[in-house]
């Protein structure tokens, strides 16, 4: 409902866009489809582990022109360290994502790269998404996240992510 006053603020120069931020993406593809936003902040649903904005959200974006910055890309601390009390969405992360981390963890190892430069790069590979949130808690963590983000991610990494089914075939990287 308050939608229209924003579109109002934004027509006198008041704001300079518009946007919507969450972690779930159905509201957010709404958003998208029924709006004018500039930009939409989806959460923890475009990551290795969960692939539910790729249905609606991202799709709708790119026709629609709307940028998306993609924030969680750690699925909150599930994909930066699997091993060390590990949580997923904000409480104890459950065993079978735990599982299928711990499995994603040891491919990037097979193929010279980390877990977290995999989970960073996946977020930045489809054609809507403008940015990623990484999320760090101390200088240390802000630069681990640059280097992460810098380190290559070898094609045959996605491709045995893909054959093992931890990856669904259509997901681009």
């Amino acid at each position: 409902e308050g939608y229209p006053a924003l579109e109002k603020l934004r027509s006198e120069g008041v704001v300079g866009a518009i946007g919507a931020g969450m972690n779930q993406a159905e509201m957010l593809a709404r958003f998208v489809r029924d709006t004018d936003v500039d930009v939409v902040l989806c959460a923890g649903r475009y990551t290795l582990l969960d692939q539910s904005a790729a249905t609606e959200l991202l799709p709708e974006a790119v026709r629609r022109g709307v940028s998306v910055v993609i924030g969680g890309a750690f699925n909150s601390g599930l994909l930066a360290d699997p091993t060390h009390h590990p949580t997923y969405d904000y409480t104890q992360a459950p065993q079978d994502l735990l599982d299928r981390a711990l499995r994603i963890k040891a491919v990037a190892e097979r193929h010279g790269t980390t877990l977290r430069a995999a989970a960073l790069a996946f977020c930045s590979t489809h054609p809507a998404v403008a940015s990623v949130l990484a999320g760090a808690r101390s200088a240390a963590e802000v630069h681990d996240c640059a280097d992460q983000f810098a380190t290559p991610v070898p094609d045959a990494f996605w491709r045995e992510l893909r054959a093992t089914g931890l990856l669904p075939p259509e997901e681009p990287s």
